[in-house]
């Protein structure tokens, strides 16, 4: 696999409201975190360009509302912004499940950037990980997901059907990698591309 010197690293929603359990219920992958911030540090440390990607609830009782701590990106995320070694950084908000959809515009910018591959990392795997990366697929870019650099929840749907946190981030992969829009693989995979 070939990671481009200045294909993007896009960080989708690491944010502190998705450490509420009690909101969300159980979640899989907890190297996930772990796996981001590694992501961070070869991008940075490469000079390449890092997207902070957060969303703002309109949702009252969402812990990503705006004016809530929730809000907030990670420590260990927020610890790494503004450290870019040279790489350039920009920080999209968004109230939609793409990042395609916030401000400022993230394709323009790419485009701007002549940016044409991008990684994606972050929460959740199947919410805004995956809508992003579909979206970037269908815009043509060359994207890639750091599977285990996500994470995501239990989630139930349509008939009583319920699916496990991992059961849903498998199914989520399945789609975009079977599907075409997006290469999945491991942290390790896009770290030693990169480095």
């Amino acid at each position: 696999m070939e990671i481009a010197q200045n294909a993007a690293l896009v960080v989708v929603d690491v944010q502190k409201g998705f450490d509420e359990a009690g909101f969300w219920g159980p979640r899989n992958n907890p190297d996930a975190d772990g796996n981001i911030a590694s992501l961070i540090d070869v991008w940075q440390s490469t000079g390449r360009p890092v997207v902070f990607v957060r969303h703002d609830s309109r949702k009252p009782e969402s812990p990503l509302r705006t004016g809530y701590e929730g809000n907030g990106f990670k420590e260990y995320v927020e610890r790494r912004r503004g450290k870019g070694g040279g790489g350039a950084e920009l920080l999209v908000t968004k109230t939609v499940n793409s990042a395609f959809y916030g401000t400022p515009d993230l394709d323009a910018w790419l485009k701007a950037e002549g940016i044409s591959q991008f990684v994606v990392a972050g929460i959740q795997t199947n919410m805004c990980v995956e809508t992003t990366a579909r979206m970037g697929g269908n815009l043509g870019y060359d994207v890639v997901v750091a599977y285990d650099a996500t994470h995501t929840f239990d989630l139930e749907g349509p008939f009583g059907w319920r699916r496990s946190a991992d059961e849903v981030a498998q199914a989520s992969a399945v789609s975009l990698h079977g599907g075409g829009f997006a290469r999945v693989v491991t942290t390790k995979e896009v770290v030693d591309a990169a480095g």
